[in-house]
């Protein structure tokens, strides 16, 4: 027989042994659950969460939404023929709503003729010229901003998926720079406002965080529907700078980076905004 001794010493260390593997198999659990953490959630929030509710209201229902005249204007553009003997958009890409889906999402997108970015905008005026051979409408020409609504459309609550080209690298990196920048009088930049004061209000109005996913969008201050390009130019004068001309590689560029910062929030075209 073992002395009583021993005995008593022999009890801890086979505790010990027989409890060791259910710490070891418990902390493996926890580091397991520890790697599968969700990320944290994402914190970025559409224009529309920062208007009124009567605003929002607006967007949300289709017969209340003035920015829907224009997607009905577009979408007799789409299937109207030119009248000199070029075709329709539809003849090429048939139906809108199959054709076109997820293709506002992809844009500003990478035209190798150009070996540049074009927005959605510039890519119908490039489609009017080579195919239909008609001239370029001019920014904010009322047909131009039709058919890119209706186009737009046939994309909404689908998520932004900027392209991965990685020949719109020094574009995206220039409009991020821009972005950055502080300009005018006011000496501010796009970041100063809707990244470190999103949430607050100037002149009584809500600082929303710039994310650009309602273009073409209708604005009460306008009465009408307009591009993004045009909203820029307004922030842009708004600090007392001069802004660039429309279409500039300078705005073209700003988009692309907004695209990206918005990557993955769904598209609203549409939009409504005060």
């Amino acid at each position: 027989m073992w002395p009583e001794a021993a005995v008593r010493m022999r009890r801890p260390a086979s505790i010990v042994l027989l409890i060791l593997p259910l710490l070891l198999g418990l902390c493996s659990v926890a580091a397991a659950q520890t790697s599968k953490r969700p990320e944290p959630s994402d914190t970025r929030r559409s224009g529309h969460d920062f208007m009124g509710p009567a605003t929002q209201a607006m967007q949300r229902d289709d017969d209340r939404n003035p920015g829907m005249l224009w997607v009905y204007d577009g979408e007799d553009l789409w299937s109207r023929e030119p009248g000199n003997g070029g075709k329709a958009c539809v003849a090429c890409h048939a139906a809108a709503n199959s054709s076109m889906a997820g293709v506002a999402a992809r844009y500003p997108a990478f035209d190798a003729a150009s070996a540049r970015p074009v927005t959605l905008g510039q890519r119908i005026n490039l489609c009017r010229q080579q195919h239909q051979r008609l001239p370029a409408w001019a920014w904010e020409n009322p047909d131009l901003l039709a058919l890119e609504a209706f186009v737009a459309y046939q994309s909404r609550g689908l998520p932004m998926a900027p392209s991965a080209d990685v020949r719109l690298a020094p574009f995206t990196e220039q409009g991020r720079q821009l972005f950055g920048q502080r300009q005018g009088q006011l000496n501010l930049s796009c970041r100063n406002c809707h990244d470190d004061n999103a949430g607050g209000r100037l002149g009584g109005s809500p600082i929303p965080q710039g994310h650009a996913t309602g273009y073409p969008l209708y604005r009460l201050e306008w009465q009408g529907v307009g591009s993004l390009q045009r909203r820029l130019r307004s922030c842009m004068a708004g600090v007392r700078a001069e802004p660039f001309a429309f279409g500039a590689p300078q705005w073209v560029a700003l988009e692309l980076f907004l695209a990206q910062r918005a990557r993955g929030m769904p598209l609203e075209t549409p939009a409504v905004r005060p």
